[in-house]
């Protein structure tokens, strides 16, 4: 990467590309006869509240009296000269320079005749006389990595999605089935016949649209796609905050990739990274020569263990570009929601440093109140122009509040990720069977706090990498332990409150942790155990979609009810899940034991029929077909404080969902 890196540079010294371009009148420089900045963008710009920068700064095509052109401008208040360098100008310095719009700290010129595809960058002069090449901060589109070029785009489609947006401005999505599909692109489906290739934008859409549909899942969640030079980095390390990675197409082909899931009934949520950026010398870093969008401070500049430059939070032009950012994806790829990357560095100023690495506010305390105050000014703005728009904060700690409004004192999100849950549950599951008695707390602490925010139950792209293995491979027990033991853990997730993630592979048992340079292993599909897994995720995504009482109350305290939490000797914990007024109840009854438990009581509060809907030891998804013969009635025989009870027969290592079929004028509590 650095020898293309050298070369790509060597390309724009002057005297090599005069010796290797074909000669080439230069275009002449003119002085901007206009600004697109208004002294309304420039005050907005300063105080942080500026949500539209991107049709502001950047590159944009614009037609003036007898000449069509590119208008640049970008901000960089402490350089002492500025051009824009590219094809049109064979990457000579001076040939097109910028001038100081006003005392607003950016620069802005008038180039003639740039096309669309034309390669550039910002070529500053620093306060020290230090030459600096940049590419723009604003631009929508940039070469292929590990080229660093900027490249002039426009964003002109024609979207076929307006059903669609229609009808999620309809839904509380609190009350709604969130089932979600976390995706790598491109990963998730390589061309073994074209040299293990990924699949573009356009290839993407129709093959993802079908699978995820077929399953069950409601959206579709896409690790970070903003230009980022290291593909190791998964997205989480981005320079091009405005442009989608190059690697899969152009702008219109992730705006089709979008359009066709939402014409497909499917949602788009984007991963985004407003925490922090790499040092690559093409990026964000000392933009002008100085810290510009970062901290100077070292201890706030940089994160040790990201190794990463800090978004500054308190410079309000670094408030605009974000904010601009986050709406931008919003408004111009019809994205139905943000996950906000790494929330916790965010709001607290230690989180991940040792004592000595941070500095403390302005109040002695630990928390970012710059980064707080940020990230509830985006919020509002969303609802003021999205309210139908879903937000997600990956938190990892108690901080109060992060998915309740702001005008509360939250931070604003719409739900949060229940990073304990995940911790705890995959600590128990992992756990060889002998082990696991003594410790169900590690399942069911989880709901002295369940409704405190409102919350995603993530199986996530972090919990299958790094040697963590896969999903599957965690588990403990023989080959057919493992299968059931998954298909458990599944049950068990989609039975507790709160809305449902899964990173793809887990939706049909991977066996190998996901690696970002290689397709998922589709040819499992051959064999049974693994068709059995995808059966079971589409089945439940079925009833969780199916059976209000499985996510109407994901968010309400009302919707869940212990019925035995305790039964450490059995490792067997049932409780209920409950709908709205007049919403058939579900039953639900997880085993973490291998063997099956023949009359095994539990106590109900209503009488009649309660259908077996589910059952993950079925044979159709590789269980030992043990079962209650589709179900079963109330016996009047008190139990567990409840005047009813079913005497179950309970297979290995499986989940149960019953639902109840209530006997005429008989009405739930």
């Amino acid at each position: 990467m650095a020898t293309n890196r050298r070369n790509r540079q060597k390309a724009r010294d002057p005297a090599v590309a005069n010796a290797t371009r074909p000669s080439q009148r230069l275009l002449p420089a003119v002085a901007s006869p206009f600004s697109l900045l208004s002294g309304e963008d420039l005050k907005r710009l300063a105080t942080g509240a500026h949500s539209r920068l991107y049709t502001k700064l950047g590159a944009h095509p614009v037609g003036l009296p007898g000449v069509e052109g590119v208008y640049f401008a970008v901000w960089a208040p402490r350089a002492s000269a500025v051009s824009v360098v590219g094809d049109f100008n064979q990457w000579q310095t001076g040939a097109h320079p910028l001038g100081r719009c006003r005392d607003s700290g950016v620069w802005e010129t008038f180039v003639p005749a740039v096309a669309r595809g034309t390669n550039y960058k910002f070529r500053l002069t620093t306060a020290t006389g230090q030459v600096v090449e940049k590419a723009d901060p604003f631009a929508f589109h940039a070469e292929l990595p590990p080229r660093t070029a900027s490249v002039m785009w426009d964003l002109d489609y024609h979207w076929g999605d307006g059903a669609w947006l229609d009808e999620r401005r309809r839904h509380d999505w609190r009350a709604r089935p969130i089932a979600i599909y976390e995706v790598h692109l491109g990963s998730w489906m390589r061309l073994p016949e074209e040299g293990h290739r990924w699949l573009t934008y356009r290839e993407l859409a129709p093959k993802l649209a079908a699978h995820a549909r077929e399953l069950g899942f409601t959206h579709v969640e896409l690790l970070p796609l903003a230009e980022h030079p290291f593909y190791g980095s998964w997205g989480y390390q981005p320079t091009g905050f405005f442009a989608p990675t190059s690697r899969y197409g152009t702008p219109q082909d992730l705006m089709y990739f979008v359009d066709h899931l939402h014409q497909h009934g499917l949602g788009v949520i984007f991963d985004w990274v407003p925490l922090h950026f790499p040092y690559d010398s093409h990026g964000l870093v000392r933009f002008d020569g100085q810290c510009l969008f970062e901290h100077a401070d070292p201890r706030d500049h940089h994160h040790p263990q990201w190794g990463s430059v800090m978004f500054d939070y308190g410079r309000p032009e670094v408030r605009s570009f974000l904010l601009s950012n986050a709406l931008f994806w919003l408004r111009q790829y019809h994205a139905d929601g943000l996950r906000a990357d790494a929330v916790s560095y965010m709001v607290y100023r230690d989180y991940g440093r040792r004592p000595g690495q941070w500095n403390p506010n302005r109040n002695g305390g630990r928390e970012n109140v710059e980064a707080v105050a940020f990230l509830q000014q985006l919020h509002e703005e969303i609802a003021d122009e999205f309210p139908d728009v879903l937000t997600f904060a990956e938190e990892a700690t108690t901080y109060p509040q992060v998915s309740r409004p702001t005008h509360l004192g939250g931070l604003g999100f719409t739900f949060k990720w229940d990073m304990g849950w995940m911790h705890d549950t995959l600590e128990y599951v992992v756990k060889p069977f002998h082990a696991r008695r003594g410790q169900l707390n590690k399942l069911t602490f989880r709901l002295l706090y369940a409704f405190a925010e409102n919350f995603v139950l993530p199986l996530s792209h972090d919990e299958v990498v790094h040697c963590k293995r896969s999903l599957l491979n965690k588990l403990p027990g023989n080959h057919w332990d493992k299968f059931a033991g998954l298909r458990l853990l599944y049950g068990y997730m989609y039975g507790q409150p709160g809305k449902k993630l899964l990173f793809m592979g887990g939706e049909f048992g991977q066996w190998r942790e996901w690696n970002h340079d290689q397709s998922l292993d589709w040819h499992l599909l051959h064999e049974p155990a693994h068709r059995g897994i995808q059966h079971w995720v589409r089945d439940l995504n079925q009833a969780y979609a199916q059976l209000p009482a499985l996510h109407e109350g994901d968010c309400e305290p009302a919707g869940f009810e212990w019925i035995d939490c305790h039964d450490h000797n059995n490792q067997v914990l049932t409780f209920l899940r409950k709908g709205r007024s007049g919403q058939p109840a579900v039953l639900v009854v997880c085993h973490f034991l291998p063997g099956v438990i023949c009359n095994y009581r539990v106590g109900i509060p209503w009488p009649g029929l309660w259908r077996e809907a589910l059952n993950s030891d079925a044979s159709d998804y590789g269980g030992s077909g043990t079962g209650n013969c589709g179900g079963l009635q109330a016996e009047e025989h008190g139990w567990h404080g409840r005047p009813y009870s079913l005497n179950l027969t309970v297979p290995p290592l499986a989940a149960l969902f019953f639902v109840h079929e209530p006997k005429e004028n008989s009405v739930h509590a």
